[in-house]
């Protein structure tokens, strides 16, 4: 049922806001040099690598300076970038993985490889589903990148303190995946990504 309302309700993502993606597109080529989307190699269902898709919000190999995004002045984001970030609409392309059942719309988000190396035993049964576009932790963590820019240390915060909450935070899908929990999800998701616009 769960792979049911993936399928629809991506393809519903796609084709209603068909006008946001063209929006997107326009704005990051004229915002800055570079390609459209962002693909970064994430470990999916059974530690399975694969590719992830981003409307890409940094600019071309700011990886090369870290994976983590410590805050939403991190030099390495364009303007309109910061944009997409702060309604999560760089994760649109995502829709596309979820039709190639790389990913659900609900599921622990998928992690690079350097930091599933440190996942113990227990923290990997999170590998045993696919990985989604939101879950528990992800609105519990919406403001992340604030959090790790406060840090002398982000990368090891993330690590130490971070990671291993966003993994229990997990478990509470995992455990109890029901359409309740699937569209609860997903209602909390576009709340919270919501509220900045509310209070603003």
């Amino acid at each position: 049922m769960t792979r049911l309302f993936d399928i629809l309700l991506s393809l519903l993502g796609i084709v209603f806001l068909s006008p946001v993606w063209v929006a997107i597109i326009i704005g990051i080529t004229l915002d800055s040099n570079g390609p459209i989307l962002f693909r970064q190699r994430r470990v999916g269902k059974d530690g399975v690598l694969f590719k992830m898709y981003k409307f890409r919000t940094m600019r071309v190999n700011a990886e090369r300076n870290g994976y983590l995004t410590v805050g939403n002045e991190d030099v390495r984001i364009t303007a309109f970038g910061a944009f997409l970030r702060r309604y999560k609409l760089d994760e649109l392309p995502q829709l596309l993985n979820v039709l190639k059942n790389d990913m659900s719309i609900v599921g622990p988000r998928p992690e690079v490889k350097k930091y599933v190396d440190l996942y113990n035993h227990e923290e990997r049964a999170v590998l045993t589903v696919l990985p989604g576009i939101t879950d528990f932790a992800s609105v519990a963590f919406r403001n992340e990148n604030d959090l790790l820019a406060k840090q002398k240390d982000p990368e090891n915060y993330y690590i130490q303190y971070i990671m291993p909450e966003k993994i229990r935070l997990n478990q509470t899908f995992i455990s109890d995946p029901t359409p309740t929990n699937y569209f609860r999800v997903i209602f909390l998701t576009l709340r919270k990504v919501f509220e900045p616009a509310a209070k603003s």
